[in-house]
């Protein structure tokens, strides 16, 4: 099987970040995690608490960065900087279309954005990698559960369902 690579934006890394998680990214089979210098440097100028646990998972290999280089890539880049995204968001929008590679974000805005430019992306995001890895027998439904309660409870992010078990069965 090949190697899903995935363009992962600042929104669910961070995610992953605050409850030192990011171990579990490089656990998932066939896929990489793939950040732009953009995502890296957002996270080091808005994410401070973040930064020690993002420099050890690129040390630890967990993460690869890339450079926003290719015209087509750095124009499109450009193209979102103008609507008022993030820089983050804009890089791995830009570099996830160009490249035809999947993209991991949280932002709801921006993946409104991303489909009126007429972007047809695969997506993923922090529920969808978390069910993965529940379906590749990495997380049970009990940790994946406590992390979406330490989400909830300590970083304000909330998931819309009560249990990751609910999510799987209702799932084709």
């Amino acid at each position: 099987m090949s190697t899903v690579i995935v363009i992962t934006d600042t929104s669910v890394l961070v995610n992953f970040l605050v409850l030192d998680q990011a171990a579990l990214l490089a656990r998932l089979p066939d896929h990489r995690f793939v950040v732009t210098e953009h995502v890296r440097a957002e996270i080091t100028d808005h994410y401070q608490d973040q930064l020690q646990r993002l420099e050890a998972a690129f040390t630890a290999g967990i993460l690869e960065e890339i450079r926003v280089t290719d015209l087509p890539e750095v124009q499109l880049f450009a193209q979102l900087t103008a609507t008022g995204l993030g820089i983050g968001e804009c890089s791995a929008i830009a570099v996830a279309a160009h490249r035809q590679l999947a993209l991991a974000i949280e932002d709801k805005r921006a993946v409104k954005k991303l489909k009126t430019v007429g972007l047809q992306l695969t997506l993923h995001s922090t529920e969808t990698i978390v069910v993965l890895l529940i379906q590749h027998a990495v997380l049970t439904f009990q940790e994946a559960d406590t992390m979406k309660q330490e989400w909830e409870l300590h970083h304000r992010f909330r998931l819309p369902f009560g249990s990751f078990a609910e999510r799987l069965s209702s799932s084709p």
